[in-house]
């Protein structure tokens, strides 16, 4: 397909609309088109413009490249593509990674620096404002980049810096490093050698069948690891029972403050997830899959499109296409409905549901979506037994859970341990205690949405089910620990204007509630009954959960700690 401008609009009698040469709005000239070609096509190959789904893919070729999106280019992608000019802006502009510029805008490298909570109790406040005194550079205060193990964060171009430090930075920006560091983790190879893949070619050979695997994921009651926790089984059993062509779509969009269970699977053991999602597929009859990667994970693209290669070289693919989209900087899109938008190359506007993805979902049709960690247990549950997994926990809960967990606590980061566990035997037993100098006075047993509870609470059982009666929940099991020195209405701030920043605006609760939440809550005194009264409009009308969940920090402040 060649790339050129088209050619003014038509008539409905073919003729050119009388007295304009040109259609209205901004045109791309000759010299944007050859720029884009250049950049979506440097090796000459043929590039699918038919395909409206890629659009946010390219917007990202041209973003890596330039710094930004000129608006030259943004015309000749539209024409190219032959979409409105609107919806390839809207797009751009919605993401909070795109940025859009003039043509003649220098073009400074991006430094990202984590506002949300880890990194605030580490210090990022402080060491933002030290950067921003940095030549050459544009500073970005950030949300969540799933790094809260390592607080305080920054990322420099796509070089995670994590702690990160004014010495650090200044370091890596002097050596030019904005290249993405890659962990060191297993391998196909490897993985194979420890038998790897085995329950995939029992499922392909029929040794095992398929109502064996699901009866062995229903006795291990394994569920969604995401946050909703719905039971595994009943999902894959649902989309069974639509019609074909299903789809797969795997969220990898971990957003939530203080989740990085998903980053840790995938630097440590990629092809345990991805064993697992080729087993789903599998079982579901899946014609493609997609896995929606955070933007925030750089060297993580790197990795997943590295080892899809080397699974493709070793016929583990099969006929199944698998697709690797990258999201843009916008925590909505982990939202499931949201998430599938983006990867139709849209705005990640939540859909009204009914109907539910399982019916319509992707392109239309029936689609299953799971989460990275959902998927990693599958091959293992498949291949040690229901049995296995039910003989851990604790507190009567079963199974295993991989807690993410930090702030205040002596050893942070991913601690994979019996689902059930408390809050004191969490620290105590998995994370070496408290740092030194601090006290244990509360915490958020499911990130910025799953509410705080004061140290006082520290005998509930952490899984699902077991917080809800204390106006929280498990969610995605994102533990982050508060001490003496922490405010927590200070931290119920911070969370709330994560939510502000990341309302993805499509309705007017969430949209405008959190904003006037923050307003309301920045004051010295807080109008509590206002802010009940805010909080309850949000919970009932807002769209999804985002805007259903942002209330929960601020009214377990005011239940709990006023």
């Amino acid at each position: 397909m060649n790339i050129a401008a088209p050619t003014p609009r038509q008539h409905r009698s073919g003729s050119p609309k009388a007295g304009r040469s040109v259609p209205r709005g901004r045109q791309a000239s000759d010299a944007d088109h050859a720029a884009l070609r250049t950049l979506l096509r440097p090796d000459g190959l043929q590039t699918d413009f038919g395909r409206r789904d890629l659009l946010i893919e390219y917007l990202h070729a041209i973003n890596d490249a330039r710094g930004g999106l000129p608006t030259g280019l943004l015309a000749a992608l539209a024409e190219t593509m032959r979409l409105p000019l609107a919806e390839v802006f809207e797009t751009a502009t919605f993401y909070a990674h795109f940025r859009v510029v003039e043509g003649d805008e220098p073009v400074l490298t991006t430094l990202r620096v984590c506002d949300s909570l880890s990194c605030c109790m580490a210090g990022a406040d402080a060491l933002a404002a030290q950067l921003e005194t940095l030549d050459g550079l544009r500073v970005e205060r950030a949300p969540c980049m799933g790094q809260c193990d390592r607080a305080p964060c920054a990322v420099l171009g796509k070089n995670v810096i994590a702690p990160a430090s004014l010495e650090t930075v200044q370091a890596a920006h002097a050596a030019g490093a904005v290249a993405p560091v890659l962990p060191q983790y297993k391998g196909l190879a490897a993985y194979r050698a420890q038998g790897g893949y085995s329950v995939l070619a029992k499922l392909r050979s029929g040794a095992l069948t398929r109502e064996s695997l699901l009866a062995e994921i229903e006795a291990a009651n394994l569920r969604g690891m995401g946050g909703a926790g719905f039971p595994t089984a009943r999902k894959w059993r649902a989309l069974l029972a639509q019609p074909g062509p299903r789809l797969l779509a795997v969220n990898g969009d971990e957003g939530e403050p203080g989740t990085l269970k998903d980053r840790w699977l995938l630097e440590t053991d990629p092809h345990g997830f991805l064993e697992g999602l080729l087993i789903a597929a599998h079982v579901i009859e899946a014609a493609a899959a997609y896995i929606y990667l955070r933007d925030e994970y750089p060297a993580l693209h790197v990795v997943i499109a590295r080892e899809l290669a080397a699974l493709k070289d070793a016929g583990l693919l099969g006929d199944l296409t698998v697709e690797l989209r990258r999201g843009a900087g916008a925590y909505i899109c982990g939202e499931e409905s949201a998430m599938l938008e983006s990867i139709e190359g849209k705005r990640g506007l939540p859909r009204q549901k009914p109907p539910f993805p399982f019916q319509i979902g992707l392109f239309g049709r029936p689609t299953l979506i799971n989460n990275i960690e959902t998927l990693y247990w599958v091959p293992q549950v498949a291949d040690k037994g229901a049995s296995w997994w039910n003989s851990h926990g604790r507190n009567g809960s079963t199974g295993l859970r991989s807690y993410s967990v930090s702030g205040r606590v002596r050893n942070p980061g991913v601690k994979l341990a019996p689902a059930g566990v408390t809050i004191t035997e969490l620290i105590e037993e998995f994370c070496g205690g408290m740092l030194p100098g601090h006290h244990f006075m509360a915490y958020l047993p499911g990130g910025a949405s799953g509410g705080i509870l004061p140290a006082s609470l520290d005998n509930i059982p952490l899984d699902f089910g077991q917080l809800e009666k204390y106006g929280c929940f498990i969610g995605s099991a994102a533990v982050i620990v508060l001490s003496g020195q922490d405010d927590v209405k200070a931290a119920a701030l911070n969370l709330m204007r994560f939510f502000r920043h990341e309302s993805c605006g499509q309705c007017t609760p969430c949209r405008v509630g959190t904003e006037k939440a923050v307003a309301l809550m920045a004051q010295p005194d807080w109008n509590e009954p206002l802010l009940r009264d805010l909080a309850q409009v949000m919970r009932d009308a807002s769209i999804c959960g985002l805007g259903q969940a942002a209330p929960n920090p601020l009214l377990s402040v005011l239940e709990r700690f006023t």
